[in-house]
C-alpha cells in the first residue's frame, strides 16, 4: 500500500506542464478529465457578474449591508406560538428562511475556483480577468467587500441574531483561497494589484475565526461543524503561510477530531445519528479528507494515519464507499430530505484513492456527478475542484 501511494504521488509530481494532476492509475489523467468538464462551462462563467452581499438586502439583519447574515436551516415558526421564537425541526429546511447572502457566497465559491482552473488549463487571460473582478468585489472594493466576520450567521428568529454554527457558511470559500494561491503562484494577470487586499481580507477573517467567541465555540464542536472549522482554518492559513495555525490544525485533527468522530470500524456515529445520516456522513468525510490532504502537504499521510486503536480517515472512507457504489445497501433510514440527491462526485473518494492507492475509489469517483444542480446538494458539496488541492501541498505561493 505504501509503495502504491509513493508511485501515485511520484506521478503527480512528475507529470509535465504544471501536471501535478496525473495519477499513475491507468487512464486517470485528471487534467484531461477536468478540461473536458470545465471548458463547456466557460461561457456562463465568463458572463457571470460579481454580486456581493452588499447588493442583497437582508430585512431581518441587525447589521449593515456588508455584514453577512443568514438564518438557521431547520428553524420554523411555532404553530403553538405564532409570532414567537422559532422552533427546530432537525433535517427539515425552512424554505422561507433568508438565503440571499449564503446563495451569493455559494455562487462566488463556485465561480472563482472554476475560473482559476480554466486559467490554469488554458492560460487564457480572459479567465483570470473574470476571476479578478469577483475577487475585487468581494474582498477589496470598499463599497462592496464583505466585512470579514460571521457575527450574524445562522440566526434564529426570536432567539438570537447569529450563532457560532453560522461559521459553517464560509466553508463555501475554502476553494476561493486555493484559487488565490494558484493566482499568486502562477502570476496570473491582474492579481498582483489586488493580492494585498485579498490576503488582508483572509487575514482578518482567519483572525476572527481563531479568536472570536463564535470561532472558538465552533472549533470545539465535536461533529461536522468542528471539521468544517478545521478545513477553513487550514485553507486560509495555507494561503497566508500561517505555520502556527497549520501546526495547531494538524494537532487538532490527530488529537481530537479523528479520535472522537471515527469509530475503529470506520463509522461516524455523530453524523449517522442525524435525520439525514447518508448526506451528513458523506459531507463530514469529504471535509475531513480534504483537511487531512491539505495538512499533510498533499501527501495523503494523514488520511492513512491511525490512532492506537485503529481509527483513521482512510477506514471511514472504506466504510462508506460500498454505500456510495450501491446506495440501496444503505443500512440506515433514508435521509428525510434530498435522499435522492446523493452521492455526487465525493472528494473523499478522490483524496482517499490517491492517498491509499485505491484505483477502485478513483474509478467510482470518476463515475459520479461532478456538477449537481440541486441547491441543497450544491451547498453540501463545497469541494468541487480537485485540481486546486494538488497544486502545491499546503498552498504556499
Amino acid at each position: 500500500m505504501i509503495a502504491r501511494r509513493v508511485l501515485l504521488m511520484a506521478a503527480l509530481l512528475a507529470a509535465p506542464a504544471a501536471g501535478w494532476a496525473r495519477s499513475a492509475a491507468p487512464g486517470f489523467d485528471l487534467r484531461a478529465i477536468e478540461r473536458r468538464r470545465l471548458l463547456p462551462q466557460a461561457g456562463p462563467l465568463l458572463a457571470a457578474k460579481p454580486r456581493t452581499i452588499a447588493a442583497i438586502p437582508a430585512p431581518r439583519s441587525p447589521a449593515g449591508p456588508r455584514d453577512y447574515y443568514s438564518e438557521g436551516d431547520y428553524w420554523w415558526p411555532d404553530p403553538a406560538n405564532p409570532g414567537g421564537p422559532y422552533v427546530r425541526r432537525d433535517g427539515q429546511s425552512n424554505p422561507a428562511k433568508f438565503d440571499g447572502h449564503r446563495d451569493a457566497l455559494i455562487a462566488f465559491g463556485r465561480t472563482v475556483p472554476a475560473l482559476a482552473l480554466l486559467w490554469e488549463l488554458t492560460r487564457d487571460p480572459c479567465f483570470a480577468g473574470a476571476a479578478m473582478r469577483h475577487l475585487r468585489a468581494w474582498f477589496v472594493d470598499p463599497a462592496t467587500r464583505m466585512n470579514p466576520h460571521l457575527n450574524h450567521g445562522q440566526a434564529i428568529i426570536g432567539v438570537n441574531t447569529g450563532r457560532a454554527i453560522g461559521v459553517i457558511d464560509t466553508l463555501q470559500i475554502v476553494e476561493v483561497a486555493r484559487a488565490a494561491a494558484l493566482f499568486a503562484r502562477s502570476e496570473a494577470p491582474g492579481y498582483a494589484a489586488i493580492r494585498p487586499g485579498v490576503e488582508d481580507w483572509f487575514a482578518g477573517y482567519l483572525g476572527w475565526l481563531t479568536t472570536s467567541p463564535f470561532g472558538v465555540e465552533e472549533r470545539d464542536q465535536r461533529n461536522n461543524h468542528g471539521s468544517c472549522w478545521l478545513l477553513q482554518a487550514a485553507s486560509f492559513a495555507a494561503l497566508l503561510g500561517r505555520e502556527d495555525v497549520l501546526a495547531a490544525a494538524r494537532d487538532r485533527l490527530t488529537a481530537v477530531i479523528v479520535p472522537t468522530q471515527i469509530e475503529p470500524d470506520g463509522r461516524q456515529p455523530l453524523e449517522l445519528a442525524r435525520t439525514k445520516p447518508y448526506a451528513y456522513a458523506l459531507f463530514n468525510l469529504d471535509v475531513l479528507a480534504a483537511a487531512a490532504w491539505l495538512l499533510a502537504d498533499g501527501t495523503g499521510e494523514l488520511i492513512a494515519w491511525a490512532t492506537a486503536d485503529g481509527r483513521l480517515i482512510g477506514k471511514a472512507i472504506g466504510w462508506m464507499a460500498p454505500y456510495v457504489a450501491d446506495k440501496a445497501a444503505w443500512p440506515f433510514a433514508p435521509d428525510v430530505e434530498y435522499h435522492d440527491g446523493f452521492p455526487v462526485r465525493q472528494p473523499s473518494l478522490f483524496f482517499g484513492g490517491l492517498a491509499l492507492g485505491r484505483d477502485d475509489w478513483l474509478a467510482l469517483w470518476r463515475r459520479l456527478d461532478a456538477d449537481p444542480a440541486t441547491g441543497e446538494v450544491v451547498r453540501n458539496f463545497p469541494i468541487r475542484q480537485p485540481l486546486l488541492w494538488l497544486a502545491d501541498g499546503a498552498g504556499r505561493a
